[in-house]
Order: structure tokens, then C-alpha cells, then sequence
């Protein structure tokens, strides 16, 4: 693929789908089993639905929000959109009906695609209260739902294509590297989300550059697992942009649940995920080991042992480098079979990965890449190099990014990659790319290897009333690998001490209420001493680890776990802090008044 002198997505996916034809390229589970469509079908597809756009009134320059789960049709309905000189608003399916308004209007979208009826619903609530929206199409059949625009099904405007002229040669044509090709709204975990111009040659730079990075690992007939939503902009670059940017098949996950079978059966060669789902991964072998004999589980903490050992540059004993190959034929390929077993790297992003989970991994054979990156950043910044892993940092900036430290600790990028600005929002979009640089308000550093290293949001920082200043994410961080608690959000602005609201861990509470006759819900757990106390000694162990202004002195026990149906997570299963904050403010304040759990 020849990254620099291709001028648009379409341009770069119908190259492929004339080279590729009849190969599988995209795999979605039906009746029971994954069943594949071909690169000549999705892109015969797209132009379809490209022509059947046109023929709706959409042209250049156009909106067209795109509300679905991973599927088939997200990625030919992407396509379509651009190549009728369109823009693409994805947006996430657990959005609210304002939240789907927010997107609409803000970004004055002239048509919506949605996938499913139970989506529908809400989509059509605040289609109806977007003055622009003139049409919403939906892939399936939305049966009984009245609607002030006009509502089409998918078939029906594939079939007004049937009827246009294939036109859509010149709009792709059109299409310049300059030009926006998505409008990616932010998460919205520090506020309002706002819409980033993406263009083209943002993407592209961004695939070239994680080219470069993996080329090392020997690609070819690659396999990707997408599992986190393609509205986001590292699922939509990382999980489908770059696979096609290579010939790549791309598997779509089913959800959280059923990852480990789809991993299986999809046997990934390459897998994008948040560093939540190796928590949960990393919680769920622990706990299985638990549950073996002794000799296994020595068997399996030797192995990390020697793992961890390694990963940080020191030399096993002649006894650990004897049975090594035994362990490596046990433990660390059992874990390889659970991935599918031709696994050449899993790349985290998204959030900060807890070097402990990471290096846990490391040491049991998975090659981890820890990135970095921001929506305003097309969005991938810095990665881990395959031949180099520093699971303590973010790795090296990509090929073409350029990163700086300002005098505040900021971290600063410039680069192809950067986005265009904020849609409609130039105050915003001053104050974000200022003299030339995308001011991405994390703060970090960079070592004389020129990895770097986050250390936490800018805004985030806690200042205690004594003035120190404070990281809550490493807080949460060490609280989190303790095995009784499974969430954590830490709080202490212009307060004396830090306090914190903790989710116990689902299978340590299910453990506890079995063995000590006690409720077996979060709301009649919280209110039992003894198990408040069982919680109590998991931050007493913490607090033994942390500087004295780190310490947490109080806490209360949340009363349902952070998810997004609750509107406490992003669809990348980051926490919402001033969510979290907003719901348990009264909790909070009174933990100054001397009432909640002391640790």
C-alpha cells in the first residue's frame, strides 16, 4: 500500500477490493457460525449504497451519522458515505436520546444509518428534534415507528441505486487528503463531547505510521478481532483502517462475553483492545489458577516469575533456565491456545495500562504493545516497537509524529495525524492546537530512548488543601489490583485527604456472602461490617505502598458497579470521573465528616 500518494479511504479500500476480489475480508457471526463477505461484495456493496445516498440528496460536504454495532454494513456503510463525497458522524449505540440530539445537531447532519430496531427508537426521538436530519435508513426493518423524517430500510435504498447511474467514480475521485472524513466526537469523559475534523490524510498518515511500526513482525495474510466500537476513533483507525490499509480480515466480536470464544474461533493474528479487558482477563486467570491444585499453581506462578524476570533485562538462574521450556510448553501455550494461538501482538490504548497487567502478560509470552493516543490525533501518537517493549511507557512516537514536553510537563504533538480542529468550534480549536501544537493535556515525559511516559491528565491532577499536588489514576491503579476490588475513583481536590469509592469485586463478594451467610447484593453487602471491613484491608495493603499524601482514609462501597449503561463508563470502558463524582457527591462530602468506612 503506498500510504503517501493515496488521497482518500475509498481510494485506498476499492484498490484493495480490485486486488483482492473474491478473498474474505469481513466476518460476522450468523446463524450460529462466523460466515465471511467478500472484498469484491463489500465494496460492490458500498458503491450501492454510495448511489442510493446520492440519489437521497446527499453530496459533498454532507453529514451522515452512522449509529450501529460492529457489523458488515457499519464498514460499507462508512465507505458508501465518503464516496458519495460525504462526511461520516459515527456515534455510539448506548447514547441516549439527547446525547444522539448533541451528535445530530451539533454536527448538522443530513441523514442517519442505524442498524438495529431496539436503536432505532431513540434515534428517530432526536432525528425528529435535529432540524438538518432529512432521512434516516435503517439496515434492519423498523416496524410501527412513526417518524416526522422520512424513514427508509437499507434494501430500499440500495434498490433507488438500482435505478441511478454508477456515478460514484467521480466523487471518490473528488475526494482530496485534506478533505474531513469522519467527524469523531470525543468520549465526553471530562464534559461535553465535541466534534474532531478527521481528514483523510490524518487517517492514512496514522495507518502508515502503525505500519512501520508492526512491518517487523513479518505482516502478511493478517486476521484482526474488532471488539471495541468502530465510532471510536482507535477501533476505526487501528481495527478497520489499518486491516484494510493491509488486505486484512477483519472478525467482529460478539461483546464482552463471548470474546473468549470468538477469540478462539477467529484465532486473531494481530487484536486492539482497552486496558479494562486485560484487567478482566488478567482477574479471570488468577482466579482460575486459584481454583487448580498446588502444583499447578506453582507451575504457573514460576512461569511469571521467570517471565517478569526476563521482561525486565535480568538473567534467570541455571535452575529457572532449565525448567523453563517445560513451562513454556504448559503454561505460557495454554494462554496462547486461549488466544487463538497465532497471536503476533495485542495492542492497548485508550487509557493507561497498569504495568503490573501489562508485565503479567509480557511474562507469560503475549506480546503487548502499551500505546497512546487521542481522538484529536487520528488518534494513535506513541506505540511500544515489537522488538522493544517498555511496558512502563507508551513506547516512541509513530513515524511522522512529532512529541514535545512543554515547560508545564504537558505533552504536545504536531504531526499528519492532527486533526483539522473542532467542528463549528474555533474557540475551542485555538486553544487546543496553539502555535502549531496539539496540546493533548496529558502530562509525561520522555526518556533518553525517546519512549514516553503518561503520568496523568492534566486536568485530572488532585492539589490536596496542603498544596500537594497528587496523581489519582495511580491510586486507583494499585487500589484496582487488589483481588476484593474491582473499580476505583479516587477524590481529594483542595481536601485534606484523599477518599475513594470502591466496586468490590463481583466473584470476591459472590465468595464472601456464600461463606458468611450475608446478602448476596452490592446494596445489603455495603451496609455489612464484616465485609466492609474484608474491603477496609484491601486499602489498609495499598496505603502500606503509597507516600503518606497517596493514602486513602476513607471510602464508601459504591452501589452498582461504574458500567456505561449507567452512564459511569464511556463505550471504551473509561470511567466517567465527574459522572462518578455527580452520583456519589453527598457520599463524598460526608466521608470528611468523619462518617464511611476508615481504612
Amino acid at each position: 500500500m503506498d500510504y503517501d500518494n493515496c488521497r482518500s479511504l475509498p481510494a485506498m479500500f476499492f484498490e484493495q477490493a480490485e486486488r483482492l476480489g473474491d478473498k474474505p475480508f469481513l466476518w460476522a457471526r450468523r446463524d450460529g457460525r462466523y460466515q465471511s463477505i467478500s472484498w469484491a461484495a463489500a465494496a460492490r456493496d458500498a458503491r450501492r449504497l454510495a448511489r442510493g445516498l446520492t440519489a437521497l440528496g446527499v453530496g459533498r460536504g454532507d453529514r451522515v451519522a452512522l449509529v450501529s454495532e460492529n457489523r458488515a454494513e457499519w464498514v460499507i456503510a462508512d465507505f458508501a458515505i465518503m464516496s458519495a463525497g460525504a462526511i461520516t458522524v459515527p456515534a455510539y449505540v448506548t447514547n441516549t436520546v439527547e446525547d444522539h440530539r448533541h451528535v445530530f445537531a451539533t454536527s448538522g447532519a443530513a441523514a442517519v444509518i442505524v442498524s438495529r430496531p431496539s436503536l432505532s427508537a431513540r434515534v428517530l426521538a432526536a432525528a425528529n428534534q435535529a432540524e438538518t436530519v432529512r432521512s434516516v435508513i435503517a439496515m434492519e426493518p423498523a416496524v410501527g415507528q412513526a417518524s416526522a423524517v422520512d424513514l427508509l430500510s437499507w434494501d430500499e435504498v440500495m434498490t433507488k441505486a438500482d435505478d441511478a447511474p454508477d456515478e460514484t467514480a467521480a466523487p471518490v475521485a473528488a475526494l482530496a487528503p485534506d478533505d474531513i472524513a469522519c467527524l469523531i466526537f470525543t468520549s465526553g469523559t471530562g464534559g461535553i463531547p465535541k466534534g474532531v475534523m478527521t481528514t483523510h490524510h490524518n487517517i492514512l498518515a496514522n495507518c502508515r505510521g502503525a505500519y512501520r511500526l508492526l512491518e517487523m513482525l513479518g505482516l502478511g495474510d493478517e486476521v484482526f478481532l474488532s471488539f471495541l466500537p468502530l465510532s471510536h476513533s482507535y477501533e476505526h483507525t487501528a481495527g478497520m483502517m489499518f486491516p484494510i490499509s493491509i488486505g486484512a480480515q477483519i472478525y467482529f466480536a460478539e461483546g464482552a462475553e463471548t470474546l473468549a470464544v470468538n477469540l478462539i474461533e477467529a484465532r486473531p493474528t494481530i487484536m486492539t483492545a482497552v486496558p479494562r479487558l486485560y484487567e478482566t482477563m488478567h482477574r479471570r486467570i488468577t482466579l482460575g489458577v486459584e481454583r487448580k491444585g498446588r502444583i499447578a499453581r506453582d507451575m504457573f506462578e514460576k512461569a511469571v516469575d521467570i517471565g517478569r524476570k526476563r521482561a525486565s533485562g535480568a538473567e534467570p538462574s541455571l535452575a529457572e533456565r532449565l525448567v523453563d521450556p517445560l513451562l513454556d510448553r504448559t503454561v505460557r501455550a495454554g494462554l496462547r491456545r486461549r488466544f487463538g494461538g497465532r497471536l503476533k501482538a495485542m495492542v492497548s490504548g485508550g487509557a493507561a495500562l497498569n504495568p503490573e497487567i501489562g508485565s503479567f502478560f509480557l511474562a507469560l509470552g503475549v506480546r503487548l504493545l502499551q500505546g497512546y493516543g487521542q481522538t484529536e490525533a487520528a488518534p494513535v501518537i506513541a506505540c511500544n516497537t515489537p522488538t522493544r517493549i517498555k511496558i512502563d511507557t507508551v513506547g516512541p512516537p509513530l513515524d511522522g509524529v512529532r512529541v514535545r514536553v512543554a515547560e508545564d510537563g504537558e505533552i504536545l504533538v504536531a504531526g499528519d495525524n492532527v486533526m483539522k480542529g473542532y467542528w463549528n468550534d474555533p474557540q475551542a480549536t485555538a486553544q487546543a492546537l496553539a502555535d502549531g501544537w496539539l496540546h493533548t493535556g496529558d502530562v509525561g515525559r520522555i526518556d533518553d530512548d525517546g519512549y514516553i511516559s503518561i503520568t496523568d491528565r492534566k486536568r485530572d491532577f488532585i492539589k490536596s488543601s496542603g498544596g500537594e499536588m497528587i496523581s489519582p489514576a495511580r491510586v486507583e491503579g494499585y487500589l484496582t489490583l487488589e483481588p476484593e476490588v474491582a473499580q476505583a475513583m479516587v477524590f481529594g481536590d483542595r481536601r485534606p485527604y484523599l477518599v475513594a469509592v470502591l466496586v468490590p469485586d463481583a466473584e470476591f463478594a459472590a465468595q464472601f456472602a456464600a461463606e458468611n451467610a450475608a446478602a448476596v447484593d452490592l446494596a445489603g453487602l455495603a451496609a455489612d461490617p464484616r465485609f466492609a471491613k474484608a474491603i477496609g484491608a484491601a486499602v489498609t495493603r495499598v496505603n502500606r505502598t503509597l507516600a503518606p499524601i497517596e493514602r486513602v482514609r476513607r471510602f464508601v462501597i459504591a452501589s452498582e458497579p461504574f458500567t456505561i449503561a449507567n452512564g459511569q463508563m464511556t463505550p471504551t470502558l473509561k470511567v466517567k470521573r465527574h459522572a462518578v463524582r455527580e452520583i456519589y457527591s453527598t457520599a463524598i462530602d460526608s466521608l470528611y465528616d468523619g462518617k464511611g468506612i476508615a481504612a
